[in-house]
């Protein structure tokens, strides 16, 4: 070998070196998917910053599935490879718990017991119908914490590629909350306003199980302010948020002015409350009839003031949830679902970040909110569908209705607003007013705040059975689940600036699924194209190459 030669090799290795260092010094990932389904949202990254021990999780979405689970594993696993390449304490797993055929019976249960419930799925291949389950949960462990992380977000009445859809857009958000949960040190308080016949615990014992896991929640009662009221109000200045769940007593002058004072402080409220006394309970206690009253709270000047008002009406909407009646007599009844017009499913709001790609939320005997004219922003977060009436009340609420065709004319009152959001700078109630008490720093003006008014206090109210609480937004005789918890968890994390990881909901993935009826349809069409085709052509170029080469070499 050449002197020459030895020195062009030992050039180009060492270029090979130096692009090596330089590459491993400058690496960088491209996502070339038109809607960046790979790029992490700096919310989503700022959940792992501070991160400096092992995260393990443990994905359970793996083994045999038809294309559309595959791909959310698929999906799965590419997520969380982004999560580890910004932040390599993050290892994934992906265990197959159906592996040992033996054992399956155990890990379902096993799994269960842990809050991931199996999922089971219809598969539809060449004209056959089966049924198969899956785990689709993590399970990711810091610190001696663990928290399971769902992958199968739900949607009602969705097909499979349309659920998997939705799920594989939920991925980052899904896995950035429950790195969230792991990480994340509780900072901001909640006051749950009691005193004024609000819910009792158990009835919110489901949405505040969830809240627990982020905020530090305590109790709150107004009845000290009769004996000292700027005691109370500066207790609680001390809390963020104030949540008050379908307050059935009025307020007095002196607990109104102590809230009006929390919010000029810049104190942030979420108010489920309603201008009508009616609910289920009252009907399935007078034999199915109860008569609708209007409630007055004492608070209309209170939220006018601040730009809405809650009319005493019901909205009665031809797209609601069921509710479930024995139908028949003796022992030949039995329970079945029946559309009932006075539990809207509300509309939501795709473009704000609360609201968008959420489940419709359950509403039962709503009542309706008018949006006034003052320097405060409102946005309409839900509200009824084009089918809509309003019933003015008093007014009889029989539950033979359901027996009875709708008259669709009088359906003419179309997209009733259930839910606002108001934020800016609000005035007070008691501007230009005399004050009920003395305080020391009285404003009429708030800083820049946030309030969100919903009309109907049961879209917080779990159902209770056997005396325990159920899942907020779960209907338990019909399988089907509503947007509840969601809706509300959202709002308490906009209200509190909490919304980072809300934004990260707003992104869009587009995917293409295949159409299996489709696929049915042209299955031997494309099948002689793939497989016939390539072997046609193969062998008509091996015949001509033959040919023409006999010819040229046979003179």
């Amino acid at each position: 070998m050449t002197k020459k030669r030895i020195i062009y090799i030992a050039g180009l290795l060492l270029i090979i070196v130096i692009i090596n260092v330089i590459s491993g010094q400058l690496y960088k990932r491209f996502d070339l998917t038109q809607d960046k389904r790979y790029t992490l949202s700096e919310a989503a990254k700022q959940t792992l910053s501070d991160v400096n021990s092992p995260i393990i999780v443990d994905v359970f979405l793996e083994g045999d599935f038809p294309s559309e689970f595959r791909r959310l594993r698929d999906e799965t696993r590419q997520i969380l490879e982004e999560f580890s390449v910004a932040n390599h304490q993050l290892k994934f797993d992906f265990i197959n718990p159906f592996e040992n055929e033996a054992d399956r019976k155990r890990n379902i249960q096993q799994l269960a017991q842990r809050g991931m419930q199996p999922f089971q799925i219809t598969v539809k291949e060449n004209g056959k119908t089966s049924q198969e389950v899956v785990i689709p949960w993590a399970l990711a462990s810091y610190n001696e914490q663990t928290v399971i992380i769902p992958l199968i977000k739900n949607k009602i009445g969705a097909s499979d590629q349309e659920l998997v859809n939705g799920s594989i857009q939920n991925l980052e958000y899904a896995f950035a909350e429950g790195f969230k949960k792991l990480v994340t040190p509780k900072e901001k308080k909640i006051a749950v306003l009691r005193g004024n016949k609000q819910l009792a615990d158990i009835y919110v014992a489901d949405f505040l199980k969830t809240l627990g896991e982020h905020y530090y929640l305590a109790p709150f009662t107004l009845d000290s302010v009769a004996s000292n009221p700027n005691k109370t109000l500066k207790d609680l200045q001390g809390f963020d948020l104030i949540i008050s769940a379908k307050p059935m007593e009025p307020f007095t002058e002196n607990e109104k002015y102590v809230l009006d004072q929390y919010t000029m402080n810049g104190g942030k409220s979420l108010w489920l409350t309603e201008a009508i006394i009616m609910d289920k309970d009252s009907l399935y206690r007078n034999s199915g009839k109860a008569v609708a009253i209007m409630k007055d709270l004492n608070l209309n000047d209170f939220f006018f003031k601040y730009g809405v008002r809650i009319n005493p009406v019901m909205v009665n909407d031809m797209y609601s949830a069921p509710i479930t009646l024995a139908i028949g007599e003796g022992s030949n009844a039995q329970f079945q679902p029946v559309q009932w017009q006075y539990s809207p499913l509300a509309d939501n709001n795709p473009n704000h970040p609360i609201t968008t790609n959420i489940n419709p939320v359950r509403f039962d005997f709503a009542s309706q909110i008018d949006t006034l004219k003052n320097s405060v922003e409102k946005t309409i977060l839900l509200r009824s569908s084009n089918l809509t009436k309003l019933v003015g009340v008093p007014t009889e609420v029989d539950l033979d209705i359901v027996t009875q065709e709708p008259y669709i004319e009088s359906y003419n009152n179309p997209n009733q607003t259930l839910a606002v959001l108001l934020e800016g700078e609000f005035t007070s109630v008691y501007k230009d007013r005399i004050k009920p008490f003395q305080i020391n720093e009285d404003k009429t003006a708030s800083v820049e705040t946030k309030m969100i008014v919903i009309a109907d206090g049961d879209v917080i109210k779990n159902e209770v059975f056997k005396n325990q609480p159920q899942e907020l937004g779960f209907d338990r005789m019909t399988g089907r689940r509503f947007g509840n918890t969601e809706f509300l968890q959202n709002a308490v994390n906009y209200l509190l600036e909490d919304d980072g990881l809300i934004n990260i909901r707003t992104k869009e993935i587009a995917l293409q699924f295949l159409d299996p009826q489709k696929i049915q349809a042209e299955k031997s069409k494309w099948q002689i194209i793939n497989i016939a085709l390539p072997l046609v052509i193969l062998s008509v170029f091996g015949f001509s190459f033959n040919y023409f080469r006999r010819k040229r070499y046979s003179k």
